[in-house]
């Protein structure tokens, strides 16, 4: 009865605007910014197709509708655990196995803003972890952690959101006893603004990719390309990021938002 009456009150105050939803999602279309992997691995991610098969004409009078072509991890996405090795023997971590409970929670957002716009490579460590859970409050089991860096702002340029030169690509991430500490206290998943899970230089990192490796190993669940988290409280909304139930999915595009008390 509490759980019916909470759910009641939560959709008076979402129809009377008092919660408002934010969308921290990416337009996705042929300018989405893709990962480019080097040449000696497998094909990169295509970059995104529109194609139009009717719009009210001789192929369609009465209807509009496209025809898609995109990678599982195109613009804002959620990356499954076996979407990497370490989380390939997951019975449920692929979309179509993941408990849809997974997809709804508490988040934490640790804004790394400053740091980020003055080294493009800056790493969150366990120290900064802790420093803003003084200010914050503990997180906790079954809460999702987003790094704010303001990368989303950079999203309207491939160059300037992949940020790569002869020694690849920069951007920040996590460093590996980041990851680790989040795993410990039992998160759902992590996600940043940047076009991965990992810092820039995460292949060169031990482990390679520490937050794909770890987080999918521990069966957790990354977001990447987010935006807007700048509009986010530290702690206090809840997150929403279902991913497309693919037939073994190792991810998807996503429609990301957060409810979240409207600022008077």
């Amino acid at each position: 009865m509490i759980a019916q009456r909470l759910l009641g009150e939560l959709a008076s105050l979402l129809v009377g605007g008092e919660i408002e939803v934010l969308d921290l999602t990416a337009v996705l279309g042929p300018k989405t910014p893709v990962v480019k992997l080097p040449p000696d691995l497998a094909v990169s991610t295509p970059k995104v197709e529109i194609h139009t098969i009717s719009t009210y004409d001789k192929n369609g009078p009465w209807w509009a509708w496209n025809w898609l072509k995109l990678g599982e991890h195109s613009g804002t996405h959620f990356d499954a655990p076996i979407h990497w090795i370490s989380g390939k023997e997951h019975a449920d971590g692929a979309t179509d196995t993941i408990p849809v409970s997974r997809f709804v929670g508490p988040v934490n957002v640790i804004d790394c803003s400053k740091e980020a716009t003055a080294d493009h490579d800056f790493l969150l460590t366990v120290d900064h972890i802790k420093a803003w859970e003084k200010m914050n409050g503990e997180i906790s089991r079954g809460d999702w952690v987003l790094m704010r860096t303001d990368w989303y702002k950079r999203n309207g340029s491939e160059a300037e959101f992949l940020n790569s030169d002869e020694s690849g690509p920069h951007s920040p991430g996590p460093t590996a006893e980041a990851i680790q500490y989040l795993i410990d206290k039992g998160i759902c998943g992590w996600g940043s603004e940047t076009i991965s899970t990992d810092a820039g230089q995460g292949g060169g990192m031990e482990p390679p990719y520490p937050a794909h490796t770890l987080i999918h190993k521990a069966n957790k669940y990354g977001l990447a390309c987010l935006c807007n988290l700048d509009r986010l409280p530290a702690r206090g909304a809840i997150l929403i990021v279902a991913p497309l139930k693919i037939q073994n999915g190792t991810g998807s595009p996503i429609r990301a938002m957060a409810l979240t008390a409207r600022q008077a």
